[in-house]
């Protein structure tokens, strides 16, 4: 298939090259043009100078950018890739967005005749490299049966949660589930630590238990080494969870815990952490 994907950054670039894995033909964008040239110095394929330009004659454009007004301009800007994709085709967002912009997105390319499925993702960094994305989506299901088996280049779980803007409240519960789980997480390898237990021992007798999970697997053990140059950044979380606190106002629903690690992140990038993973949380302790 011939594919365009917009957005080159830690999660984009691997993307993009699992899709040129298998086999299919792939055009790029990315802002920094350096990166599109040495995105297809490793992978092959093109790049193009403009969303639009990269985009014509694709029968799918999937892009992952920064923020709404990032999406809103790839999409529909004056270099948009609304302005060349044909009808019939399929637009996929894999950024993490508001849902009143899926909808947004989803009138506009109704209306040109164009596909739209929200599909935001997990798994952070490593997910993306390893091909091991978890991508919930909103949309029409002829649609996401259509563009599901190019996601699965690179999502290990891709499911449909309902019409569009469906995927992104998903992502939402995402990633106030992990406010939670890190801040625990903090405490609780602070606390081993400062115990003087065997922090290895800790990880591997409580993953067999109840506080099992995905964060206590991949993230103690760094935790507690101090290591946190890699993942998904303080600067990235602050941004979806301010997303999920502006929906959690809409519907009418209280996130206490989720803002007070919110804050405990702003403190954090104060101190000029921003860039550092989201398990940094424990660096406050």
């Amino acid at each position: 298939m011939k594919i365009s994907f917009i957005g080159l950054g830690v999660m984009g670039f691997p993307m993009a090259g699992y899709l040129s894995k298998n086999g299919h033909d792939v055009s790029v964008f990315n802002r920094t043009t350096a990166k599109a040239e040495s995105w297809v110095a490793k992978h092959g394929g093109h790049f193009g100078l403009t969303p639009k330009d990269t985009a014509k004659d694709s029968e799918m454009v999937m892009l992952c950018v920064g923020n709404d007004d990032d999406v809103r301009e790839v999409i529909s800007g004056d270099q948009g890739v609304i302005h060349s994709m044909k009808p019939g085709s399929v637009l996929i967002d894999h950024t993490t967005a508001s849902a009143e912009l899926a909808l947004e997105m989803a009138a506009l390319c109704q209306s040109k005749g164009i596909a739209f499925i929200d599909a935001p993702v997990s798994g952070g960094q490593a997910g993306a490299e390893n091909g091991q994305l978890t991508i919930m989506c909103g949309g029409a299901e002829a649609d996401f049966e259509r563009a599901l088996p190019v996601m699965a280049c690179f999502g290990k779980k891709v499911t449909l949660m309902g019409e569009s803007g469906q995927g992104q409240k998903t992502k939402m519960v995402n990633q106030l589930l992990i406010a939670g789980l890190l801040q625990g997480l903090s405490e609780g390898i602070q606390f081993a630590v400062k115990s003087g237990l065997d922090i290895d021992k800790v990880i591997d007798v409580i993953s067999g238990g109840a506080a099992q999970s995905w964060q206590l697997e991949n993230r103690a053990k760094t935790m507690a080494e101090g290591k946190f140059d890699f993942g998904f950044a303080i600067d990235w979380m602050r941004k979806d969870l301010a997303i999920c606190f502006d929906e959690a106002e809409k519907i009418g629903v209280d996130t206490p815990v989720a803002k007070m690690v919110d804050q405990f992140y702003r403190e954090l990038q104060e101190q000029g952490f921003n860039r550092d993973d989201t398990s940094s949380l424990i660096k406050r302790l």
